[in-house]
């Protein structure tokens, strides 16, 4: 069970560094879980992969973190924060190294689907943290911080994975997540603690699914990841493929993309603790997530040199709303269930990841990127009117 603290002997110096260590541990999460993504070009070219195939090896992590992320969720309301970061985190590395010694397809795609299932650990525990630690008129800029891991994480997987695969092979990539998870173990065990939590009711808490707000931010994220995992799983094989560009300059260009949407993160976040509401920042990230994603697919299709710039642009919007429908979520779901409704959330998710890589890579070999790229537009533009109006008063 989870070791109580008291809060007043945790300073703030304390909970910010506690913030940096979830941050750290979601990015190496997300280096596990996404960087498979970058092995494509060197699965499809070296290892004589269909792009289909070699969609399915990157694809196996987040099916691995889809299936576990609500029995994390649960483990992290019942069991605390920090066991669940460091039992994670412990399993995700010990996974990543099992899969550097994978040679064929089958093999290799089952120790990376053992490693998300980990590495799912992670994002309700690390979530819970900075709710935890942290005031409402806080959370928005905290949680953009956090929730900045995932695009850190995935540039850092660009700018390593992709290049040391061309040059080292696959297995030396692989061995970039597996040592990350490491050094955030590390961490973990250094400095995080469970977050204080009211006692417990004699009677059950009631669940908070009986109300339509919860379902309606898990359909908005659903639609808005679409965009997103397009440009994650394709915007660097389309950079090499279509536009010519070598490996470690595509990659370069995806990490840099990744670092201006963590920016946005936190910029969007902030701004929701200003306007008192996370719904109409998010509805605002719908929009500019459909515009900019049916502007892309049109430059590419034509051949326009600022469809990179778009990529970029694509690569930062469709980031932005990840952070404000986690906090929204646990927020109303409460210290007793925000573990489970986070893993709800990002399940959905992943659920919608793992079979948009492979379906964005079936629409590319038969329409071509343009196209693929023009569809998913309709994600965001389905999602605008999903996202809920009514939104509870913020609670400390």
């Amino acid at each position: 069970m989870s070791t109580a603290v008291d809060p007043s002997s945790v300073g703030t110096a304390r909970r910010w560094a506690m913030l940096a260590v979830g941050v750290l541990a979601q990015g190496t999460s997300a280096i596990t879980i996404n960087g498979p993504a970058f092995l494509i070009p060197t699965l499809h070219e070296r290892e004589g992969l269909t792009l289909v195939q070699a969609s399915i090896v990157a694809a196996a992590p987040s099916i691995g973190v889809m299936l576990t992320l609500i029995a994390w969720g649960y483990a992290v309301d019942m069991l605390g924060e920090r066991l669940v970061l460091a039992v994670g985190l412990a399993g995700t590395a010990l996974a990543g190294l099992v899969a550097t010694r994978m040679d064929g397809t089958v093999s290799l795609a089952a120790a990376l689907f053992v490693a998300g299932a980990f590495g799912a650990s992670t994002s309700s525990a690390s979530g819970r943290v900075v709710i935890g630690w942290f005031p409402a008129h806080r959370r928005g800029l905290a949680m953009g911080i956090r929730q900045m891991a995932q695009p850190l994480g995935v540039g850092v997987a660009a700018i390593s994975i992709a290049v040391v695969a061309e040059q080292h092979g696959v297995s030396a990539a692989l061995l970039v997540p597996a040592i990350a998870s490491l050094v955030a173990l590390v961490a973990v065990l250094a400095v995080v603690l469970d977050p204080p939590r009211p006692a417990r009711s004699l009677t059950a808490t009631p669940s908070p699914y009986g109300e339509s707000f919860l379902w309606r931010v898990h359909g908005v994220s659903v639609l808005l990841v679409i965009p997103q995992f397009a440009v994650w799983t394709f915007g660097l094989v389309w950079l090499v493929d279509a536009r010519g560009w070598s490996a470690g300059a595509a990659g370069t260009l995806i990490a840099l993309s990744q670092v201006i949407g963590a920016a946005g993160r936190i910029t969007v976040g902030h701004l929701s603790d200003l306007v008192g509401s996370r719904m109409v920042p998010l509805r605002w990230v719908a929009v500019a997530a459909g515009a900019t994603m049916a502007l892309l697919g049109g430059a590419a299709g034509e051949g326009w040199g600022i469809a990179v710039v778009l990529l970029v642009v694509a690569t930062t919007v469709t980031v932005a709303d990840n952070g404000l429908a986690f906090t929204a979520v646990a927020e109303r779901a409460g210290p007793f269930w925000s573990g489970r409704a986070l893993g709800v959330q990002n399940t959905a998710q992943f659920l919608t990841a793992s079979a948009a890589a492979p379906l964005a890579g079936a629409a590319i070999t038969h329409w071509g990127y343009p196209v693929a790229f023009a569809l998913t537009a309709l994600g965001p533009a389905v999602a605008i009117g999903l996202v809920p109006r009514d939104e509870a008063a913020f609670e400390d």
